[in-house]
């Protein structure tokens, strides 16, 4: 009996060891299931079987091939590829990739998942699929990138490419048909700050608020019965946006006719393709341009020559102004054609200058100068961009016109566009824009002749200065003439600081009417034409 009791006792001791012996072999595994289900783990509708290796190889390899000769500065393909690389990294923290004397290789948290060897420096192609290549390899061990699908892995590495290069290379993945975006539209004005509220300062033809009789330089009080409150006057024209097709009551008070306030109800709508407003302030004509579409060139060679034919003097008009405030740009062709209605035929207006040879070009003036011997003044703020920064620099450095206001954007890169196997596209830098005397619009933006961010003080200074045969801007307009690209982001924005981007205000039409009605004035604050003789070539 107690031989029998022992028995089974050494029996439960046994079976008890064995347990707490598998216990500890299975810790280990138990743990490790422990840290995956802490992980986010892709479910069965998010979550591609494979990576489409070959579809990524060809996007990759063709994307780094077109950029090869295109790129501004010249990369090198090992460096293309360990930026892309780096997009992984950014989905999954734990990977990192690396690249010894033959070798590039892959690890996850310290441990080696693959290496592959270097491709030749010059084959972009070959770099390219290596990223894929790597994709792959870390697919198997990364739940991170299994979650980000294939497409979620190519947004990734073109953005670590990008985050490298200008500001506006980018790809753009394959659009998804099922989205659709609900079109924005606004009531045709643009607006002015006027102390602590805003104005309308144009009205475009054929709107709704042309026909309902708004006019120039009235208040708008109220948006939809609220107070309409903003910092900046891009942010209150964004507030009169909205859906194509609805209403927005607007409360409206003075202007011209003095009237009180009034309610007035709108509805938004595609605004007309005409992007030139002629009026007149006093004895200048002013063409107000929202931006450069198709037919620019000509809305402002029709407007001037009505202008003039429909006086029989032109002693009556003292210049014309050219209001660029807020003008984004558009067409480089019909900056071009604008601007060759202020310029003898042939006169430099920009060239584009880049690697690639297909990306040279010299814009030069066709025809005749439509205004004779008028003076022009161009006005420009800090959001005057692009197309409209061409006109204003070609029309300065040829001096033909006086720019007044602030530095505007400075936005003087042009983009070629390739689709990739994808169905996304690729939009590659692959020229700069230079002024007629060589410098760079990109990060300088266009210094005006005459500052007016930098307060009344300071301009009543400027214009008095001007007024006596002197050019206060001089030092900061040498300095943005001498510059030539690549230059230092610090450097570009010292220059800059000279008359600080800002918003348009009363002040430009002021200081305009006072170079018109001062033409000694006018004439100092052209650009030297001795400035033009000491710039390096």
């Amino acid at each position: 009996m107690k031989k029998a009791r022992s028995i089974r006792t050494d029996l439960r001791r046994r079976l008890a060891l064995r347990l707490a012996l598998a216990m500890l072999l299975m810790w280990p595994a138990m743990a490790q299931a422990q840290m995956d289900a802490a992980t986010p783990q892709p479910t069965a509708t998010d979550q591609e079987t494979a990576f489409a290796q070959t579809l990524a190889a060809d996007v990759f390899s063709s994307a780094f091939t077109f950029m090869a000769p295109r790129t501004l500065e010249a990369v090198p393909a090992p460096t293309l590829a360990l930026w892309g690389l780096r997009g992984l990294t950014a989905i999954d923290p734990s990977l990192s990739t690396s690249m010894d004397e033959h070798n590039v290789i892959l690890t996850q948290s310290s441990r080696l998942v693959t290496g592959i060897e270097r491709p030749p420096f010059t084959d972009y192609a070959a770099w390219g699929k290596l990223i894929a290549r790597m994709a792959a390899s870390a697919w198997t061990v990364s739940p991170q990138l299994r979650h980000a699908q294939t497409q979620g892995i190519i947004n990734s590495v073109f953005d670590e490419v990008f985050n490298h290069l200008d500001p506006y290379s980018r790809y753009e993945p394959p659009r998804d048909d099922d989205t659709s975006v609900t079109a924005q539209a606004g009531i045709g004005v643009t607006l002015a700050r006027r102390g602590h509220g805003f104005i309308i300062r144009t009205v475009a033809t054929g709107t709704a608020a042309e026909a309902i009789g708004l006019q120039p330089g009235q208040s708008i009080i109220a948006l939809n019965g609220h107070p309409l409150e903003a910092e900046t006057v891009s942010a209150a024209e964004a507030q009169l946006q909205g859906p194509e097709g609805s209403t927005v009551r607007l409360t409206v008070s003075g202007g011209p006719s003095h009237q009180l306030a009034r309610d007035i109800q709108l509805r938004r709508a595609e605004p007309q393709q005409n992007t030139v407003t002629a009026s007149q302030s006093g004895n200048l004509l002013v063409l107000h341009i929202t931006s450069f579409s198709h037919s620019t060139g000509q809305d402002i060679a029709n407007a001037l020559s009505q202008f003039l034919r429909q006086r029989k003097s032109r002693r009556t008009l003292r210049g014309i102004v050219l209001d660029l405030r807020g003008n984004r740009g558009g067409l480089v062709k019909e900056a071009a054609a604008a601007t060759s209605a202020f310029l003898g035929d042939d006169s430099l207006i920009a060239t584009m200058s880049g690697r690639d040879p297909q990306a040279n070009r010299i814009w030069q003036a066709t025809g005749d100068d439509l205004t004779g011997t008028l003076p022009v003044i161009i006005i420009v703020d800090g959001r005057s961009a692009s197309a409209s920064e061409i006109l204003a620099a070609a029309l300065a450095d040829d001096r033909r016109g006086v720019v007044i206001g602030s530095t505007t954007l400075g936005k003087g890169l042009v983009q070629t566009v390739s689709p990739l196997p994808d169905g996304g596209t690729l939009f590659i830098t692959w020229s700069r824009v230079l002024a007629p005397l060589g410098w760079p619009i990109q990060g300088l933006g266009v210094m005006p002749q005459v500052c007016t961010s930098t307060g009344h003080v300071a301009l009543d200074a400027q214009l008095m200065a001007l007024q006596n045969g002197q050019l206060p801007m001089m030092a900061a307009l040498t300095r943005n003439r001498m510059a030539r690209a690549p230059m230092p982001a610090a450097e570009m924005m010292d220059i800059r600081n000279s008359c600080p981007a800002a918003e348009g205000s009363d002040s430009d039409m002021e200081a305009a009417h006072f170079l018109m009605d001062h033409p000694a004035a006018y004439a100092a604050a052209l650009i030297p034409a001795t400035l033009g003789l000491n710039l390096p070539r």
